[in-house]
């Protein structure tokens, strides 16, 4: 029932939500991302000194505007001062944050000066020991540090200079009271919120970056690598299942779509790709151009890597066909899988990558490069593993034999096609 309640006022929160953000982020859709951000902080801090400000100045009018002239329309200047900090950021990055800042340092002296220092109203500038981070940046840290300085300057000259036998304004102690329990929680609130923020900028910023790292390499690779950062990662695999395809003809394919259409089909078809590669557990490597590698049983050994690897393949063929219809093409592919030892780590220290090599790596590279345009053509050793499934299970994968080919470095060696044992030949 609870979950139900707190549905429902999410429900209704999310609009107001909505107008909030707008509201925060006028005048910074000029500024690139990063600058934005700091505006959109500078504009919330601009919205407090409207609200805080429009408090103090009825709250004061209602006990004795008379009496408390001075103070109630200094706040009311506050309150146009902070209206006006949006309309700013036209004029450059710097100006609202400028205007704040000079305003606030003259306008709470003053109030010490008219109140005393019992009302707490100098408490404020201790705001400023943040507040400059996140409106000007770090890259202006002679700026920043003059008005962490300006504060601490005009905090502590509040303190010595007004104490309360030399306010100028006779104020009420209840009114009093109210102003430093108001000063109190204004700077409280505001320390939090920044602080707060601090913290969910990095965490978002470390969100972004293990999402990347996780588009670029295993998630059991990032895993390593962020709990042992600087340290070398290697591996070797008894046996694992590594394909390559590659397009036939694809340079004149590409002539013929063009630049864009390219791209296109090309973003199509590898996205495809890597969502068949998500449902049969096998890990991308890489692609160059218009030809793709991947693994089955590395990083995460499994027992069953040339069934996945063997499914992939044959689930790729109908990805590309259907990909051929979309952009009218005359898409072919060869694929080509071998299984066998491996070695694999992450090599680079820029844009670097999880890679694998070895005999393996080799011969299903050259496995794909001899073989036919629409057929996968396999090793002995993942025929004879695949073979031993038929045998004991539902037949799945049919084999026609291609026979001896010779293969640089490895020389004769004897090669399948494999297909699904429900492919319909024409």
């Amino acid at each position: 029932m609870l979950a139900g309640v707190f549905s429902m006022a999410e429900e209704r929160l999310r609009p107001l939500l909505r107008r909030l953000k707008r509201v925060l982020a006028y005048g910074t859709a000029i500024y690139p991302p990063k600058i934005a951000r700091r505006l959109k902080v500078l504009n919330g801090m601009a919205w407090l000194i409207v609200i805080f400000s429009a408090q103090y100045a009825l709250s004061f009018a209602l006990a004795d505007f008379t009496k408390y002239q001075p103070f109630i329309w200094l706040n009311v200047a506050l309150v146009f001062m902070g209206l006006a900090v949006p309309f700013t950021h036209r004029f450059g990055e710097m100006a609202g944050g400028l205007l704040i800042t000079f305003t606030e340092i003259a306008a709470l002296f003053v109030f010490a000066a008219l109140l005393g220092r019992n009302t707490g109203i100098h408490i404020n500038l201790i705001v400023g020991a943040a507040a400059p981070f996140f409106v000007f940046g770090l890259k202006r840290p002679l700026l920043v540090g003059m008005i962490v300085l300006a504060t601490l300057g005009a905090h502590t000259a509040a303190w010595f200079l007004f104490p309360q036998e030399r306010a100028l304004i006779a104020a009420d102690p209840a009114l009093i009271d109210q102003l430093y329990v108001s000063s109190a929680i204004t700077t409280f609130g505001v320390i939090a919120a920044l602080v707060w923020y601090a913290f969910a900028l990095v965490e978002e910023a470390e969100r972004t970056t293990e999402e990347l790292l996780h588009n670029v390499l295993p998630s059991k690779i990032v895993e390593r690598l962020t709990s042992r950062p600087g340290h070398p990662l290697a591996d070797s695999f008894a046996e694992i299942t590594v394909l390559f395809t590659d397009l036939q003809a694809f340079v004149q394919i590409a002539k013929d779509l063009g630049a864009r259409r390219t791209v296109a089909m090309l973003n199509h078809l590898i996205r495809a790709f890597d969502s068949l590669a998500d449902k049969h557990g096998v890990e991308k490597i890489k692609t160059i151009g218009d030809a793709y590698m991947a693994v089955s049983g590395a990083p995460e050994p499994t027992a069953n890597h040339v069934q996945n690897m063997a499914r992939f393949a044959l689930d790729l063929q109908v990805a590309l066909e259907e990909t051929a219809r979309r952009f009218n093409a005359p898409l072919k592919m060869r694929i080509g899988i071998a299984s066998g030892p491996v070695m694999a780590g992450v090599i680079g220290a820029r844009r670097f990558s999880y890679d694998v090599w070895g005999d393996a790596v080799n011969l299903a590279a050259r496995l794909e490069a001899s073989g036919v345009a629409g057929r996968i053509q396999i090793n002995e050793s993942v025929y004879r593993r695949l073979v031993g499934d038929n045998e004991v299970r539902t037949r799945e994968f049919a084999f026609e034999p291609r026979g001896i080919i010779d293969i640089k470095g490895f020389g004769a060696v004897e090669s399948w096609f494999l297909e699904s044992a429900n492919h319909e030949k024409g």
